[in-house]
């Protein structure tokens, strides 16, 4: 059964964590955490960009000069591509990027991520993350201990005010919780932070 260091907000290690086996030693599927990846970027886009056809622009209609004798090329309207106003060739129009991902394939890609972040030494367990008040510095210095002070994702069980308000501002830092946290946080993540009951309830959730 795997096994990672526990640390206090000191940066202290206080002890060691058993994590699942079914999360954290599972065997890395690249191919899954590239799809999964996919449609989550792919999501994040509105697919609302639209333009106009030489069918759909106002005006033309009427040939604007005569077919021949005049020594230039032959057109018909002045909407086509070419002409200032004209449409726009294969243009955009609204639509769905969203890409269907199996939920076993989703769970294969998640505890491929996790398993990975254990491999390469990027998983922080925190006992506990409290707080007196939401102080960026205080966050910082906790971060700074832990060694997590780049591109750190601080997972939560559920909302702490202070630890929320006081990483908001840290540009290196960010925090989700169980219930949304994805394989695109994870692989983008430089160390992933989480408290000992964030753990739990992920253990809960994807074992």
């Amino acid at each position: 059964m795997p096994k990672t260091q526990l640390f206090n907000m000191e940066g202290t290690a206080i002890g060691e964590v058993e994590l699942s086996e079914n999360i954290f030693a599972s065997v890395v599927n690249v191919p899954a955490m590239h799809l999964v990846v996919r449609s989550y970027l792919a999501a994040q886009r509105q697919g609302t960009q639209s333009a106009k056809t030489r069918g759909e622009v106002r005006g033309g209609g009427r040939k604007i000069y005569r077919q021949k004798g005049t020594g230039n090329a032959r057109h018909h309207g002045n909407r086509a591509p070419q002409f200032r106003h004209g449409g726009v060739v294969f243009a955009p129009k609204p639509r769905d990027y969203v890409i269907n991902v199996p939920k076993k394939v989703r769970r294969l890609a998640f505890k491929s991520a996790m398993t990975s972040k254990l491999q390469d030494g990027d998983i922080i367990v925190v006992d506990s993350l409290n707080l007196t008040e939401g102080k960026t510095k205080l966050m910082a210095g906790v971060l700074k201990a832990l060694k997590a002070d780049r591109k750190a994702l601080v997972v939560l069980p559920e909302r702490n005010e202070n630890v929320v308000r006081a990483t908001a501002n840290l540009a290196e830092a960010k925090t989700t919780y169980v219930n949304t946290l994805n394989v695109y946080d994870i692989l983008n993540a430089g160390k992933l932070v989480l408290t000992k009951a964030a753990l739990e309830s992920v253990e809960e959730v994807y074992a």
